[in-house]
């Protein structure tokens, strides 16, 4: 279907822009009207357009979505109706995204829809996770326990990108430092001693001569760079959204030296939490493991999902095609045959979830202790060869003159 790019006026008359795929312009009308929008302006996107994705979309965090979700619990108790707790919500939350779509979730409340189904239709800020969630405490009818237990499913989430972060973040800091005091000195320094060299006759020694080469290049072509690695971003950016640039990239990042088992490890995190937080509601396995699979940020692991609910559909536990699939380490296959042998699956899965939330700190601990002297020493490294490169014709110069 081809994809279009809308501007719309909600009942309040704020505007509203975004993208919707849809059949054509009277399909797409149609559906912003059910979604209480009236349509102002509709243009079809190009398909090279829509690929590319140019959309830099703010996301709603998971300590945002966690703090949330303790508001309404604690609103909740106090006795506050739903329509009243949704207003309550929309007037404190200081995210102004967060507060349109809690609006929208209200007025189609108001309509008389569910609480579920109303919040699905603002999925670019409510994750899909957080929907099956609400929809099964309306079925169980405890709405309360299923926001509660995503507010510590949120709380971990964040907990554990934090932690992924810190472990990224800052060899990359170190790296564009080092970087930038290179750029510094064959741009600014290494300049102005080729203007002294230049007024002074004798051989340079290659070494000086390579570099001196190279700052003039890069005073002339810096741009030429800056566009090089502008075009290395989107390629990696536009291949990633293939299927075949997830495949190769996905199991680059789980083999890489370091990062290869961080990877590994907040992935398995991700899906014993994530897993365990769905069956305490009482969501079957194979819907857990279709859930997952979706929100699981690897896609090797995603297909493996998908392929073990087939096999839980046929009656085999879910530890055997875990264990078959060579993707996830003993611990959780064992961890989960156990909990299938006892039926105390959710339990497992929590101490499972817990395990992996500390063994990816442990492992974030030891790739910066890997990497920081690694970095450190290679930068180095290359800053003393500039600066040898300089000093070198200065010391010669100083010995011919003594």
């Amino acid at each position: 279907m081809p994809n279009y790019s809308y501007v719309a006026v909600d009942r309040h008359g704020q505007e509203k822009k975004g993208t919707m795929e849809a059949a054509d312009r009277t399909d797409l009308t149609e559906t912003l009207k059910n979604n209480g929008l009236t349509p102002v302006k509709v243009v079809e996107q190009s398909a090279l357009f829509h690929k590319l994705d140019f959309s830099f979309g703010q996301k709603i965090k998971p300590r945002d979505l966690s703090v949330l979700c303790r508001q309404f619990v604690s609103i909740i108790q106090a006795g506050v109706s739903l329509k009243n707790a949704l207003q309550m919500l929309a007037e404190q939350t200081e995210n102004k995204i967060l507060k349109e779509a809690l609006l929208e979730v209200l007025a189609d409340v108001e309509k008389g829809n569910t609480l579920s189904d109303s919040m699905r239709s603002q999925n670019h800020v409510f994750p899909e996770l957080l929907t099956d969630m609400v929809a099964a405490g309306e079925i169980s009818g405890n709405l309360e326990m299923s926001f509660d237990r995503m507010a510590v499913q949120f709380e971990k989430e964040a907990k554990l990108q934090a932690t992924i972060k810190k472990a990224t973040v800052y060899p990359i800091i170190l790296v564009l430092a080092s970087i930038g005091v290179v750029f510094i000195m064959l741009l600014f320094v290494i300049p102005q001693f080729i203007e002294m060299f230049a007024e002074v006759d004798g051989e340079m020694p290659a070494i000086t001569l390579a570099v001196m080469n190279s700052s003039k290049w890069l005073g002339k072509n810096w741009y030429v760079v800056a566009i090089l690695v502008g075009l290395a971003m989107f390629a990696y950016k536009t291949y990633y959204k293939t299927e075949n640039g997830k495949i190769v990239i996905d199991r680059i990042k789980m083999r890489m030296p370091l990062f290869g088992k961080l990877v590994i490890k907040s992935t398995c995190a991700q899906f014993a939490r994530t897993t365990g937080t769905l069956i305490s509601t009482g969501i079957p396995m194979i819907d857990c493991l279709e859930i997952v699979s979706r929100i699981v940020g690897n896609i090797h692991y995603s297909k493996i999902l998908m392929e073990s609910r087939e096999e839980v559909m046929k009656g085999i536990p879910l530890s055997e095609p875990l264990r078959e699939s060579g993707l996830f380490p003993p611990m959780v296959y064992h961890m989960i045959n156990i909990g299938e042998e006892t039926g105390n699956m959710e339990d497992m899965l929590e101490k499972l979830a817990d395990y992996y939330d500390e063994e990816v700190e442990l492992t974030t601990q030891a790739v910066l202790a890997a990497l920081e002297p690694m970095i450190i020493v290679i930068m180095s490294f290359i800053v003393g060869f500039l600066v040898i490169a300089v000093v070198s014709p200065i010391s010669s110069l100083y010995d011919s003159i003594m």
